[in-house]
């Protein structure tokens, strides 16, 4: 994997009126037979969440569907975790 794609995100959206602590992670990793993995997990902060592993024939999909999430997930308010 080159330097200058990302590997791992942590987002957060937190609403104190509503009662809304959310976070979501996307990461890309390489499967055991060498594919490109999407893997996205998500929950509430603080609980156990749910997770899923996207397959992908190479880097190139993989870090597409990564940005895809990305914007959709800042549409939805999601904000990129500091540090």
């Amino acid at each position: 994997m080159s330097d200058d794609t990302i590997q791992y995100l942590v987002l957060d959206r937190c609403v104190p009126t509503c009662n809304m602590a959310r976070y979501y992670v996307l990461s890309i990793e390489t499967s055991l037979f060498g594919d490109a993995c999407l893997i996205r997990e998500w929950g509430r902060i603080g609980r156990p969440g749910q997770r899923r592993v996207e397959l992908y024939e190479n880097q190139s999909c993989a870090v597409e569907a990564l940005e895809t999430w990305l914007q959709r997930k800042r549409r939805r308010g999601y904000e990129l975790r500091k540090g």
